[in-house]
């Protein structure tokens, strides 16, 4: 049975209790979804929320409207640094679920425009999906703006070729979802908004059904590696198998083993 919770302004948060799947909807459509100061507070303690809600295996991100799933910062607000210097704060550290250390799977679903600041979404996604008619672009530089946090992220997910393209041809080149497959930066492409929602659901419906010890070790260990030396992460992942192997285990079923769907106690 899926719960919505009204408590936010920017955003929808509806919590499904038999798939234990959690949707999180950006919900300003009529600013693109772009994210204020609101929103990234909103979104940071969704994820927090969702960290500890042992009800929820798997998360959906998606955005509310056809036009956009998000344009970035919403640069018609101030979003109110502080007047010290080096006490300002990268709006991508609220927004991103693994700087939140939310380790549960998060399936990101993306129509229409996605640009600038948006990536701090799909960066940190387990899986990001689109639409036919999404377009990905990074606005900086045609703004006059140094592109260099979202595209620190974005090379990790798609190399370093790829990564200088977008970032330095700013409003001029748009990313089709046919050539955003082609360079990983989605794994799948589907026709509308509303099979990119059912796709969506589906896929973080099956990856819930696991044991969520086992999923959310896995995003830590494969997330984590990504810092560190390969030896160095080989050990660090070999030390998740053993705390968390022996929890999840115990919750797949002799049946879900032999149907082989990881189907929990």
């Amino acid at each position: 049975m899926a719960v919505q919770m009204s408590e936010y302004g920017t955003l929808l948060l509806d919590i499904d209790t038999e798939t234990h799947v959690a949707t999180v909807t950006l919900n300003r459509p009529d600013r693109l979804n772009a994210f204020n100061r609101q929103m990234c507070e909103e979104v940071a303690r969704v994820w927090h929320r969702l960290k500890f809600d042992e009800t929820v295996h798997a998360v959906v991100l998606r955005a509310a409207g056809d036009k956009a799933f998000c344009a970035g910062l919403d640069v018609q607000e101030s979003y109110g640094q502080p007047d010290d210097i080096w006490n300002h704060e990268d709006p991508g550290e609220l927004l991103s679920p693994k700087w939140q250390k939310l380790w549960k799977p998060v399936v990101c679903a993306v129509q229409g425009m996605c640009t600038a600041g948006a990536f701090y979404f799909l960066n940190e996604a387990d899986v990001v999906l689109c639409s036919e008619d999404a377009t990905f672009f990074d606005s900086h530089v045609t703004f006059g703006m140094v592109s260099a946090i979202e595209p620190i992220g974005l090379m990790r997910r798609i190399g370093l070729g790829d990564t200088l393209r977008i970032a330095l041809a700013g409003n001029d080149e748009r990313v089709t979802a046919t050539t955003a497959l082609r360079i990983g930066l989605v794994s799948e492409v589907v026709a509308d908004r509303d099979q990119l929602w059912a796709r969506a659901d589906a896929l973080a419906t099956r990856i819930a059904a696991k044991p969520s010890a086992a999923t959310q070790g896995t995003v830590r260990a494969i997330w984590e590696s990504l810092d560190k030396p390969y030896r160095v992460a080989v050990e660090q992942g070999l030390a998740y198998t053993r705390i968390g192997n022996p929890i999840g285990m115990a919750q797949v079923t002799r049946e879900g083993m032999r149907k082989g769907t990881g189907e929990r106690r």
